[in-house]
């Protein structure tokens, strides 16, 4: 989680809600955004989005 935090904030993105369903769910959609617009390359946005299913998986 701390590298997918590094990778949105090194493209300007700061996500931080108070809620962790939330946080997850924004995150996922600027990693989405950021693949969607060439600034990430295949790896990182598969490896977020792993990241990210694992988290919300967690908090079930």
């Amino acid at each position: 989680m701390y590298d997918l935090g590094k990778l949105l904030k090194r493209h300007g993105t700061i996500i931080y809600t108070r809620d962790r369903k939330l946080d997850l769910a924004l995150m996922e959609d600027e990693l989405r955004e950021l693949y969607a617009m060439k600034l990430i390359d295949t790896k990182e946005f598969q490896e977020g989005l792993l990241i990210l299913r694992k988290e919300k998986t967690n908090l079930n």
